[in-house]
């Protein structure tokens, strides 16, 4: 039972914001064209949150392969950046959609979708470059070096440069993004679906993750035993 608490509540959380997103009262700022929209909020925004959580673990595992290079440590490097990848093309597909309600077209070339879209695209990147190579050692230094270098692309291309520059997404200068999702501005109800969605989409991520490493030692102890 004690492995599977964190499970039960990945999938309970989920189930809660899946419910609640659709069901509270969610507020209708003045002068924004955004109606029902905002509910994208609970699933778009946790999704990145979600990314930055296993992009962040992948980038320790790397770390931790170089001072200790181990299958592993590799294992738990590549599967949390895949994990963490795929939820931020669902960021990006999110937020698309809600753009298109928001801002009249899913993608505005805004400050913040093109700096997501880099720092995804540096992370695919990444996997390229461990595919390109045959020799498992080699593949695996390399594959560290460059994952920290991608975790570093990552704070600038989202999270600085554009909040330095025009933008119509919330948090850039000059905002005219939705303010509802100011944490000043959000309504106690919404907050009491956002963080537990966060939590849920990170955990549900971890998981992924978790299954794809005993596949990979799986493979690996199959392969020994050969």
């Amino acid at each position: 039972m004690r492995k599977i608490w964190w499970k039960i509540a990945a999938v309970s959380l989920l189930l809660y914001t899946s419910v609640m997103a659709f069901v509270i009262t969610v507020p209708k700022p003045a002068g924004v064209p955004m109606g029902e929209s905002i509910r994208n909020y609970f699933f778009h925004v946790p999704m990145w949150f979600g990314m930055m959580v296993l992009l962040t673990t992948s980038f320790v595992y790397s770390i931790k392969y170089l001072r200790n290079p181990t299958a592993v440590n590799d294992y738990n490097a590549e599967e949390f950046a895949k994990t963490g990848t795929v939820f931020g093309f669902l960021g990006i597909v999110t937020g698309a959609i809600w753009a298109n309600y928001q801002w009249g077209a899913p993608w505005s070339s805004d400050p913040k979708q093109n700096g997501a879209a880099i720092a995804l695209l540096t992370y695919l990147a990444y996997f390229i470059l461990r595919g390109s190579m045959v020799d498992e050692e080699k593949k695996a230094r390399i594959g560290a070096v460059y994952n920290i270098f991608a975790y570093f692309m990552l704070f600038p291309a989202i999270w600085i440069l554009p909040r330095l520059v025009e933008s119509l997404h919330p948090g850039g200068m000059g905002s005219q993004g939705n303010p509802a999702v100011n944490p000043k501005d959000s309504s106690i109800e919404m907050k009491l679906v956002f963080w537990p969605a966060v939590l849920g989409w990170s955990l549900l991520g971890v998981w992924i993750s978790t299954l794809r490493i005993r596949v990979q030692l799986l493979k690996e102890k199959q392969l020994n035993h050969e």
